[in-house]
């Protein structure tokens, strides 16, 4: 294997065989990709080992251009399909019309509503019809995530969810994509840790939580979109 250290390379033959065994038992599965690292590396394992395993994206219509970039260098260099899904333009038109553009920094309850507009009800969209889908996160990206397990049946959304990377470090994925040449967003090269809607994001300083550019202006606790919490049926 590539220049990586045995610990990476057991890391990685083990999401291998999670990956197989998805695609194997369940005759239809995607992947959530917003581009960022983890997702990244995951496309990257799928279009190696595991292909039948389907790729989509959210496009919010707040993306920065660097997501932008990374897509169509991903298209480039893997060459394989990734669905794209838009929200609804009648309820972004009605919500921007009346609580303004930026009305997600006046209170949670109303960051939550152009996340559910902008992200949950597309990412319902996407899922229908699928057995399981897959997300890049990790236990050490934030305080919500540190009991996250590999496998785990998502009650929101009625499938099963896999985390392949759950136990990796961030210098796991970052070893990674430097190893295997993996196109990656280049908001990562000035401190953006975690990328989602451009006015939501912002780089992180040293010692900062890998989430802390995300919301920055709510509680840790609160810092979750509503694609990846415990929750009844959507």
């Amino acid at each position: 294997m590539t220049n990586i250290n045995e610990a990476l390379a057991a890391k990685i033959e083990a999401v291998k065989q999670v990956l197989v065994s998805i695609a194997a038992e369940y005759d239809s599965a995607t992947l959530a990709s917003s581009y960022g690292a983890e997702d990244m590396v995951l496309m990257d394992l799928i279009c190696k080992f595991a292909p039948e395993i389907e790729i989509f994206t959210l496009d919010t219509g707040r993306l920065p251009k660097e997501t932008y970039e990374v897509m169509q260098a991903a298209k480039a260099h893997y060459n394989r399909e990734v669905k794209v899904f838009f929200p609804d333009a009648a309820e972004v038109e009605a919500f921007v019309t009346q609580k303004g553009p930026n009305a997600f920094y006046d209170s949670v309850e109303l960051r939550k509503q152009c996340c559910r507009i902008r992200k949950v009800k597309p990412l319902k969209r996407a899922l229908a019809g699928q057995k399981a889908w897959l997300t890049g996160m990790r236990r050490s990206q934030a305080v919500t995530r540190i009991e996250l397990p590999v496998s785990e049946w998502d009650e929101a959304f009625g499938l099963q969810k896999f985390s392949p990377l759950t136990d990796w470090s961030n210098g796991d994925v970052w070893a990674y994509i430097k190893a295997f040449g993996v196109p990656y967003n280049k908001l990562h090269d000035q401190g953006v840790a975690s990328i989602g809607c451009a006015p939501c994001t912002r780089a992180i300083t040293a010692g900062e939580d890998i989430r802390a550019g995300r919301w920055w202006w709510e509680n840790p606790e609160s810092k979750e979109c509503g694609l990846h919490v415990k929750a009844t049926k959507i």
